[in-house]
């Protein structure tokens, strides 16, 4: 059966053809039919497999903790894009941004300039992007702070890197396995091993 008919489109769908440059990042706009949290990476989309539980609950793990503990002036997203050039609009998996940039509900993305932290749960499909190539571009795009989740035994480990300015590249801070504990880009502390929990019922 082709991949075609396994998402149901009939035989004469035709799947969008990129220009001899590669899309913009003001295409994932405008593209018909993309699916959800399709990313753009060096002018070429990249389409997410289906979502694991253990993802799903670490993204919901930091952004309510971020949400929680930071400034007034700060809040945590998830699944927002970052415009960080012409080619190139990567997805984190949950952001830190400044309530100011706020442009409105129908808002999609990000400046690099914007955010303050930028953090990727990794896949088993994602592994190199998030590993190597979403780190450097988001460290050339100067966001200074970027955490790297991955699974071990069931639970997070975060790994925690800061921007060194100097280099335009990202030097690491922890390794955190229980409990994350860090001062930047504000107070904050985490129970790795609450990802599991259920919020209190209404």
């Amino acid at each position: 059966m082709s991949a075609a008919r396994e998402y149901g489109l009939d035989d004469q769908y035709e799947w969008a053809r990129p220009p001899a440059d590669g899309w913009t990042a003001d295409d994932l706009d405008r593209l018909p039919n993309l699916p959800p949290h399709t990313e753009l990476i060096d002018g070429s989309l990249v389409f997410m497999s289906p979502q694991t539980r253990f993802h799903s609950r670490a993204m919901r793990l930091l952004e309510n903790a971020l949400m929680d503990q930071a400034p007034d002036h700060l809040e945590a997203l998830r699944e927002m894009t970052i415009k960080l050039d012409r080619r190139n609009r990567p997805e984190p998996d949950v952001l830190v941004v400044p309530v100011e940039a706020d442009t409105g509900p129908g808002q999609t993305w990000f400046m690099p300039e914007d955010v303050v932290l930028a953090v990727e749960v990794v896949s088993a499909d994602s592994l190199e992007r998030d590993r190597e190539v979403k780190p450097r571009k988001y460290a050339q795009a100067r966001v200074p702070h970027f955490w790297r989740v991955e699974q071990s035994d069931g639970l997070p480990v975060v790994y925690v890197y800061e921007l060194d300015p100097a280099t335009a590249a990202y030097v690491p801070v922890d390794i955190f396995y229980q409990t994350l504990k860090v001062d930047r880009p504000f107070p904050i502390e985490i129970d790795l091993t609450a990802i599991n929990q259920r919020g209190p019922r209404a």
